[in-house]
C-alpha cells in the first residue's frame, strides 16, 4: 500500500509563490518503483470546475504543462527522497484551488492519489 502525501497550499496574496511538496509512505519497495519508472503529475480542482491536469514529469525527466501555467510553475523530483515539488511562482486568483499529486499507472503500480491541498490566492 502506497500513500501520497502534499504539503504546502495556503494562503497568498496575487504575485506571490508558493512550493507544494508530495511525499510518498508505504512500502518501500513500491515507492522505489513508483519514483523509478511512474510519471508523476500535479492536477487542480477549482470550486465548480472539474479536476484538470496542470503538470506532468516522467521518470526520463520529460515535463509538461497546461498553458496557463507555463513559465510560472515548475514540477521536478526527488527520487532519492521519493518527493514530487510544485514551485508556484507569479500566482493568479485564477490559480485558486486544491491541488492534488498523482502517481500515474505504470510499473510501480497506480494510479495513485493524495488527499489534495488548498491553495488560495487573493487579489
Amino acid at each position: 500500500q502506497v500513500q501520497l502525501v502534499e504539503s504546502g497550499g495556503g494562503l497568498v496574496q496575487a504575485g506571490g509563490s508558493l512550493r507544494l511538496s508530495c511525499a510518498a509512505s508505504g512500502s518501500i519497495f513500491m515507492i522505489n518503483r513508483i519514483f523509478k519508472f511512474n510519471t508523476m503529475a500535479w492536477y487542480r480542482q477549482a470550486p465548480g470546475k472539474q479536476r484538470e491536469l496542470v503538470a506532468e514529469n516522467t521518470s526520463g525527466g520529460s515535463t509538461n504543462y497546461a498553458d496557463s501555467v507555463k513559465g510560472r510553475f515548475t514540477i521536478s523530483r526527488d527520487n532519492a527522497k521519493n518527493t514530487v515539488y510544485f514551485e508556484m511562482n507569479s500566482l493568479k486568483p485564477e490559480d485558486t484551488a486544491v491541488y492534488y499529486c498523482n502517481a500515474r499507472s505504470g510499473p510501480g503500480g497506480g494510479p495513485y492519489w493524495g488527499q489534495g491541498t488548498q491553495v488560495t490566492v487573493s487579489s
